[in-house]
């Protein structure tokens, strides 16, 4: 046994040794590849020019029709056309090469009357001495290369490189998307991208390398022409032989010549149209046709019937058709019996009668009195239930502005904005969805926060929005429209009118701008319902990497839910969340006292006073704010039932709310006509109430409490809301 055993292992470590003795063979011969094209361009040119003895002439024309089957037959076992990408060069050089062979041999047979063993028996033994009949068997090979093969694979390589060109944006929109959603890496994108590409490159030098088989089939034809003359004219004026003689001679030998290009520049001309022509092949191209053909039984029966008519028709030969026609009839019913197995081993009622997967019409009815059907999958119906956590709609005369390749550069300012978020508020804003919608109207778009619609608006694309921000007087000539993000009046005008605007006081931005400033202010004001659980769990993790010990006492206070609760309503008021060590200390040490977000919210606010005086301040360090009126803050205290620790309601009359709104309206409104932050300073006990009474309508109002000043800062008090 041990004796079998060594003999096996030293069958494999030999078997093993062979493979890796080819693959180094491979590899030398890869490596040397370049070397070996540029000898065979450096042979092509000499072989116009020097003259070549007829041994090695047979041997390269041996080796030109063995190319060309080699290429055929490679084309049948090709899936995809970017397996052979090399393969309009390929059609270059073996073009090159054979007109390099036709002029070879054209100076042997009008100088010596021989071309050696190849052409000669091309010209006796295929067409039987007789150039007549070479002569019309040429004439046909070139017709049928020339005005089908070529020409329909011409026109199919014309075809498939303008529909690939018009397909590229549309397929790098959808990588585009993909990666957005992240569904794949950045790798595999640009992988796509570069496959795209080549495609694209591929299908186009397919257009133009169909002309060298188009031009070869017509050069052919001509140098045929021009070597009969010149062979008739050589054998009688400087041979003296006579007319029939040259003729005999020179003709046969350059309908020898002919046949020898024609036949390799056939299979070419059929690999051509092979690989333009497969579209969408599972496998080689054998098992295709063989699988497209006995797909069916019903067609095989047909032709089988139709066959065994044709058989018993008098004057017509009976033997063929029968034969055929049996055949057919016997495959037919082999199909019909694998689809029989394959129903029973499905479990259907009854086997397809049309075709393989079709259920059979009449089968039996089950209880309930529906015939059966194929059982939906959940499987099929679990990705409708996807939302995306954000996406955009866009019309398809929006396109542009996302599409790379058309000059589009929305992707680009996307994943700057999601970056300017992951500084300013420290949220990782999940990857954008960007579709199209024909149901929108061309120029309009459509922001969608889990699936819930959060802003809409028009864009035009070759014209900027000019906004009237200085209070100019001056009237544009242009298409009246309200800013999307801000609600502000605008107007649409063309670019001539670009400088012309921005000279009045209006402030000018072009479309894509738009679209990417309405985005970041839905972000803003939507964030919070971008913050999942699954996103505050990766929060955690990345400080339990730094602070192993807050993360530790935190989740032994907390679970996730409340820390994703208080999260999200520091986004809501635009609190930075950037700085997760203090709020999460923060979070556990008020966490022990009470599990209330709306009390833990405040405690934490007032960890962060110094991020939060600092985003309030101008620029010269001082906190411009306005006061609440002690009447205001006891209406508000006495409205309070209970309290942020155990929880609190408000029970305020709406007409005083109203009232509250409309003051602090006035007030902001004040503070935004100079130019300051409107901000609200409050007792802290009715802070989260005020904001809960304005946020609705006033949330770009800040409403601090005195304890989130923070030490040190110079406040500037500019009046109090009565």
């Amino acid at each position: 046994m041990q004796q079998r055993r060594y003999q096996s292992d030293k069958r494999e470590l030999r078997a093993m040794a062979n493979v890796s003795e080819q693959e180094a063979g491979l590899k030398t011969m890869l490596k040397y590849a370049d070397i070996g094209m540029a000898l065979l361009v450096v042979l092509i040119v000499g072989m116009m020019i020097i003259p070549l003895p007829t041994a090695l002439l047979d041997i390269l024309l041996s080796m030109n029709i063995t190319f060309g089957v080699v290429i055929l037959l490679t084309t049948f076992y090709v899936k995809r056309a970017l397996e052979i990408a090399a393969f309009p060069t390929i059609l270059l050089m073996a073009t090159l090469f054979r007109l390099a062979l036709n002029v070879s041999t054209t100076r042997l047979i009008l100088l010596q009357g021989y071309a050696g063993e190849v052409i000669s028996a091309f010209g006796n033994f295929v067409v039987g001495g007789n150039y007549v009949v070479g002569g019309v068997v040429f004439l046909i090979l070139v017709i049928i290369q020339f005005i089908v093969i070529t020409k329909g694979a011409e026109r199919v390589a014309e075809v498939a490189a303008r529909f690939t060109l018009d397909a590229m944006p549309g397929k790098q929109m959808a990588i585009d998307a993909d990666l957005n959603a992240g569904l794949i890496e950045e790798g595999e994108a640009r992988k796509r991208r570069a496959e795209i590409q080549r495609e694209a490159d591929f299908y186009g030098a397919m257009d133009g390398a169909s002309k060298f088989v188009k031009g070869d089939a017509i050069a052919g034809l001509i140098i045929t022409v021009i070597n009969i003359l010149g062979g008739l004219g050589i054998g009688v004026f400087q041979r003296g032989m006579d007319t029939a003689q040259a003729l005999g001679t020179y003709s046969l030998l350059t309908v020898g010549d002919g046949l020898v290009a024609q036949i390799p520049s056939l299979l070419l001309s059929t690999a051509t149209g092979i690989i333009v022509t497969r579209a969408a092949g599972e496998s080689n191209l054998g098992q295709d046709i063989v699988a497209t053909l006995t797909r069916y039984h019903r067609p095989l029966w047909i032709g089988s019937a139709m066959l065994l008519g044709l058989a018993i028709i008098p004057g017509l030969p009976t033997v063929p058709f029968a034969f055929l026609g049996i055949a057919l009839a016997f495959l037919g019913y082999r199909i019909y019996r694998e689809d029989l197995v394959q129903a029973e081993t499905a479990g259907k009622p009854s086997p397809r009668k049309g075709g393989r997967g079709a259920p059979a019409p009449g089968g039996p009815v089950p209880e309930g009195g529906e015939k059966a059907g194929p059982a939906p999958g959940p499987e099929n119906v679990l990705p409708l239930l996807t939302v995306d956590p954000m996406e955009v709609e866009i019309g398809y005369a929006l396109i542009p502005l996302v599409d790379p390749a058309q000059g589009g550069d929305m992707l680009e300012r996307i994943g700057t904005i999601r970056r300017q978020m992951a500084m300013d508020l420290g949220l990782v804003v999940p990857p954008i969805r960007i579709r199209d919608n024909i149901q929108l109207k061309p120029t309009e778009y459509l922001i969608l926060v889990k699936g819930g619609e959060v802003g809409r608006g028009e864009l035009l694309p070759d014209h900027y929005l000019a906004m009237n921000t200085g209070g100019s007087e001056e009237t544009l000539v242009g298409v009246p429209t309200t800013e999307p993000a801000f609600g502000l009046p605008a107007v649409w005008i063309t670019p001539e009118l670009r400088d012309q605007a921005e000279m009045a006081g209006y402030t000018v931005v072009d479309a894509p701008s738009v679209l990417a400033t309405h985005i970041s202010e839905s972000i803003k004001r939507f964030g919070a319902d971008l913050l999942t659980r699954q996103e505050v769990q990766k929060l955690v993790d990345l400080v339990k990497g730094s602070h192993p010990a807050a993360v530790e006492e935190l989740l032994g206070a907390l679970g996730l839910g409340e820390i994703q609760k208080v999260l999200q309503n520091l986004i809501r008021e635009q609190i930075p969340i950037r700085d997760l060590v203090s709020i999460f200390e923060a979070l556990a040490d008020f966490g022990r006292i009470s599990r209330s977000v709306d009390f833990l919210t405040e405690r934490v606010r007032e960890s962060l006073a110094r991020v939060i005086t600092l985003r309030l301040q101008d620029r010269e360090g001082t906190l411009t704010v306005g006061t609440l009126s002690p009447r205001w803050e006891k209406r508000v205290k006495e409205s309070i039932h209970g309290d942020l620790v155990q929880g609190w309601n408000l029970a305020m009359n709406p007409q005083e709310m109203q009232q509250l709104i409309t003051a602090v309206s006035r007030f902001a409104e004040q503070q935004a006509l100079s130019g300051h932050v409107p901000v609200l300073l409050v007792h802290p006990e009715v802070r989260l109430v005020v904001r809960r009474i304005l946020e609705g309508t006033l949330s770009q109002v800040a409403v601090v409490s005195y304890n989130e000043v923070a030490q040190g800062v110079q406040l500037k008090s500019v009046g109090m809301v009565e």
